[in-house]
C-alpha cells in the first residue's frame, strides 16, 4: 500500500477526518464542508504519529535534501516537527503566529542561523495561509525557507494559487483525492457521494448541499 493511502487509511480509523456530503460541517469562515480534518487526534495514537513521522522525514530527504533546520506551526505543526526533526537529526525550532508582547518578542522559538535552510511542518494545509505567514516570518528572520510539508492537503485551487502566488514549494504525505478514494473502499461514503465531493474541491465557496 502506499503512503498516500496508508496515512489516508489512518486518518479515516481514527477519525481524525470525518467525512459528511449529506449533513455538511460549517468551518469557521461560514464555509460549508463536507470534510472536517483535526490531524491533532494523530498524537494520540503511536504507531499513526510514526508512521506520519517517518513519512514526513522520507519526504524531506526526497524532495528537500539540503534542509538544515525543521520548523512547525504553532500550534498543530509542533509536535511532527519535533519528531521529524529527531528522525533527521536536525534542529527543531516553531514558529508562533504572532511575534510574543513581552520579553524578546520572539516570534521564532529555538534558534536559527542565516540563511539556514528551513522546512516548515503543518498539520494539513487548506488555502495555506498558516504555512505562509509562518514563511514570511521565518524569512524575516534570516531563514531561507526552501519549502513546507503536511501531512494532508485539500488540494484546493485557493490554496494552490496561494502557494505559487509566494514561490514557496510544498508536498503532502496525502490529499483529498486519495482520502475519498479509500473512504469509498473502506465503506465510509456510498459511490453516489462522490460527485458532491468532488464538487466542493473546485470551489468550496459556491458549494451547496
Amino acid at each position: 500500500m502506499s503512503i498516500e493511502k496508508k496515512v489516508a487509511q489512518d486518518l479515516l480509523e481514527i477519525k481524525a477526518v470525518s467525512l459528511s456530503p449529506n449533513k455538511p460541517y460549517t468551518w469557521a469562515s461560514g464555509i460549508k464542508s463536507p470534510i472536517y480534518c483535526d490531524n491533532r487526534i494523530t498524537m494520540s495514537y503511536p504507531s499513526v504519529r510514526r508512521e506520519i513521522a517517518k513519512g514526513l522525514a522520507e519526504l524531506i530527504k526526497r524532495d528537500y535534501p539540503e534542509a538544515e533546520v525543521i520548523a512547525g506551526t504553532a500550534t498543530a505543526g509542533i509536535p511532527h516537527a519535533a519528531w521529524v526533526a529527531e528522525l533527521l537529526d536536525l534542529p527543531m525550532v516553531y514558529i508562533r503566529g504572532k511575534a510574543k508582547d513581552h520579553g524578546k518578542g520572539n516570534q521564532i522559538e529555538g534558534r536559527i542561523t542565516k540563511n539556514q535552510k528551513m522546512v516548515i511542518i503543518e498539520d494539513l494545509i487548506s488555502t495555506g495561509g498558516s504555512v505562509i505567514d509562518a514563511a514570511v516570518a521565518a524569512k524575516n528572520e534570516g531563514a531561507d525557507v526552501i519549502g513546507a510539508a503536511a501531512i494532508f492537503t485539500y488540494e484546493l485551487p485557493k490554496g494552490i494559487e496561494n502557494f505559487k502566488k509566494h514561490q514557496l514549494s510544498f508536498a503532502t504525505l496525502t490529499n483529498y483525492s486519495t482520502l475519498i478514494d479509500v473512504a469509498l473502499e473502506l465503506g465510509t461514503i456510498e459511490a453516489n457521494d462522490l460527485s458532491l465531493l468532488k464538487e466542493w474541491k473546485q470551489d468550496p465557496t459556491k458549494w451547496k448541499k
